[in-house]
């Protein structure tokens, strides 16, 4: 379960969204989930479909890996279509028993927003596959420059972004690794009833405690002994410029936010 976990880590590929400013791959997400949450009826899933289809081809990163990303949150995703499910009044009564009470209205609710979850957590996976942590770093840090200007520290806020990001992956590998070597001395994380389960796992989160704020002190101490000292007054060795591609993609994130505006507003079903 812990290996498929997939945000934070790279996928080294020769593809078009590869070669995309990390600009434009930060503004085309936020495009991307906006449209999520836009669009309504079968037209607009179609729509978005079709577009996160040809995204995934696009990146030439094999779709069995992103959907890896998908276990981990199996749970949430479930909890998140049943409160829809249960909660969501409407006009149209399914089923009544006890308490809750399933209308048509909630079935729809409850399947749509189980889809835009998982298109969520799919399309939003590609950036983070598709970009190196350093690439996200300066695109973040050059997408935020203006925030600058109100004494936003924006070289920090996307310092701190990165060293997350790069830890995740190390931090997965150590929960692994300790677990393992638990289970090796008798510790069982799976049986017994939920009160058990969350007391067994003291015994590998403290651990894994201990060893995320050594290395952030061995981080720390390493940045310092090579003088660094912020964003103040520091190059780029690769300063980010936009290519040809790079316009011609934000063309058509544009057109394509339109185009699920258009259909949210003309076309209701």
């Amino acid at each position: 379960m812990l290996r498929d976990i997939t945000l934070g880590q790279y996928y080294p590929a020769d593809s078009v969204i590869h070669k995309l400013d990390p600009r434009v791959k930060l503004m085309g997400t936020l495009i991307y989930i906006l449209s999520l949450f836009t669009f309504r009826g079968i037209t607009g899933f179609f729509a978005v479909s079709a577009a996160l289809i040809f995204l995934i081809r696009l990146s030439k990163v094999p779709f069995s890996y992103m959907v890896k990303g998908l276990k981990a949150i199996v749970a949430l995703m479930a909890i998140t279509a049943l409160f829809n499910l249960f909660l969501t009044p409407g006009e149209t009564e399914l089923v009544s028993f006890w308490i809750f009470t399933i209308t048509l209205e909630g079935v729809k609710n409850a399947a749509f927003m189980l889809v835009r979850l998982l298109f969520l957590i799919v399309g939003t996976s590609i950036m983070t596959l598709t970009t190196t942590p350093n690439q996200l770093t300066d695109g973040l840090e050059k997408a935020l420059m203006p925030l600058s200007a109100i004494k936003v520290p924006v070289h920090a806020v996307a310092m701190m972004m990165s060293i997350a990001l790069r830890f995740i992956p190390i931090l997965i590998e150590e929960t692994d690794i300790i677990m393992k070597a638990q289970m090796a001395r008798g510790a069982d994380f799976e049986s017994g009833n939920f009160i058990r389960r969350v007391k067994s796992m003291v015994p590998l989160l403290v651990p894994l405690f201990v060893s995320a704020f050594r290395r952030a002190d061995d981080l720390a101490m390493a940045m310092e002994a090579r003088c660094y000292a912020g964003g103040a007054g520091r190059t780029k060795m690769k300063p980010l410029r936009y290519a040809k591609q790079d316009i011609s993609a934000y063309v058509v994130m544009a057109v394509y936010f339109v185009g699920i505006l258009l259909l949210r507003i003309f076309v209701k079903f």
